[in-house]
């Protein structure tokens, strides 16, 4: 699919829009409730493709997953209710579904094989892999372009019927929700304790579900964020509903549009703010931007609100850190909404860009440039140097969503027009974008 973009100078974004439910949340909710015994209802479902893997993925494990537009009903098969599957699990372009399943599926009775696109089978596995070798797992993959990495193919071997994984502590490098998250699937098996500890918090998603279960996990204090589930006293837990907010991810690309077109403001309703996510808020207030929050309330156990932005002039600022690591996903549209801002904007402290769908640093400076943006391509982030006078031009979004959607934003500000090809991406995690820009006003094409 090739997307088109023709921004109209002077036509102003107003409005109130949704956001598919949150894609992170969205996994999980699968996840636990095919662990558990019963059904589980969830309702506010993404609907993208990468959330459809991972209900693909717990079909094949005999698990029933229907869907019903938004709601899907989990029929629950336990904790030692999974089956092995016939054939390799697809996981598409979803890294939280293979790394995800690698902690579900390793200290289980039968071997699984995964496996994923182009993309994916570029990424590396071995961060994950090798905690849960610690404990017990074998994970082997084809040779990575790092030296002792492995991707996609994955063989998970599984373990000799009777034996369990152990519980272990781990002290990651880099704060890796995915990691953690795989980790603590892993030791809902493992004989003992197992902890993580993080260098800051990554998203708490897993925890937050985990404790609305139930299950034994505690959070150890200390000048590190870390957390511990002793495997010795899990017990089986009910199916229960799970009300999955809007995508904070998703909702960004449509605040961002609010925040740069003239005379434009905008509200997103219903969008998670857990605080473990709201970094890409913090960086817009750092830029001078006001988002309002309204009706805020609590959804399944993540704080939800409406989210309001209008159009502002922009200042330069510094993600760094901890913020870095609460924006990951987010980057590539603060990134583009920097080449508007007044000053120098450094975005540090993001090498972990380098192994998403694309290695984001490398393509987003290469694609900003043609839209006529000055910035630097750093080791670990971007310095971009604004504001820049944009034009259209021909965009290539190397088939990673958030590259695309950032391009088609920020071309809603450019000087003629712009195409960003590769842009079929975008279904991973918000099909209705283009529709969702054009009911607040931008005139969009896609071919």
């Amino acid at each position: 699919m090739r997307l088109r973009v023709r921004p109209q100078p002077g036509r102003a974004l107003a409005g109130a829009a949704t956001v598919p439910g949150d894609k992170s949340v969205s996994h999980r909710a699968l996840i636990f409730g095919a662990l558990g015994t019963g059904d589980s209802v969830v309702t506010g479902f993404s609907g993208g493709d990468d959330n459809r893997r991972t209900a693909a993925a717990l079909r094949a494990l005999g698990v029933g997953v229907e869907e019903r537009g938004t709601t899907v009903i989990v029929h629950g098969a336990g904790l030692g209710g999974l089956t092995r599957a016939v054939g390799p699990l697809d996981c598409g372009n979803s890294g939280t579904t293979i790394r995800l399943l690698c902690g579900l599926l390793c200290g289980q009775p039968f071997p699984t094989a995964l496996d994923g696109d182009a993309s994916l089978r570029a990424r590396p596995m071995r961060r994950v892999a090798e905690p849960l070798a610690r404990m017990g797992a074998r994970i082997d993959g084809a040779p990575g372009a790092r030296p002792g990495d492995i991707v996609p193919p994955l063989r998970v071997h599984g373990l000799a019927r009777g034996a369990r994984l152990v519980g272990t502590t781990h002290d990651l490098a880099v704060a890796s929700a995915q990691v953690k998250s795989a980790i603590l699937l892993a030791a809902l098996g493992a004989r003992g304790v197992t902890r993580v500890t993080e260098p800051e918090l990554s998203r708490d998603h897993t925890e937050r579900l985990m404790a609305a279960l139930g299950l034994p996990l505690s959070v150890i204090p200390g000048a590190r964020p870390a957390v511990a589930l002793d495997g010795d006293a899990v017990r089986p837990f009910p199916g229960r509903p799970f009300a999955v907010p809007g995508d904070l991810s998703s909702a960004a690309f449509l605040l961002a549009a609010g925040a740069l077109v003239p005379g434009s403001r905008v509200t997103v309703r219903g969008v998670s703010v857990n605080p473990t996510r709201t970094g890409v808020l913090d960086a817009l207030t750092a830029m001078g931007l006001v988002i309002g929050r309204g009706a805020e309330r609590d959804e399944g156990g993540e704080p939800t609100a409406d989210l309001t932005v209008a159009a502002d002039d922009l200042a330069a600022t510094h993600i760094a850190g901890a913020l870095t690591v609460r924006s990951i996903d987010e980057l590539p549209i603060l990134a583009a909404l920097a080449t508007r801002a007044a000053g120098t904007t450094e975005i540090r402290d993001a090498g972990e860009l380098r192994v998403k769908e694309s290695d984001r640093i490398a393509t987003m400076a290469a694609e900003l440039r043609r839209l006529g943006a000055e910035l630097e391509e750093l080791p670990d982030g971007l310095r971009v140097h604004g504001p820049a006078p944009l034009r259209g031009a021909r965009c290539t979004a190397h088939g990673d969503h958030r590259v695309a959607m950032s391009l088609c934003v920020l071309a809603l500000v450019a000087e003629g027009e712009t195409v960003v090809e590769e842009a079929d991406s975008i279904v991973t995690s918000f099909p209705g974008f283009t529709a969702a820009l054009g009911a607040l006003g931008a005139d969009v094409t896609q071919e």
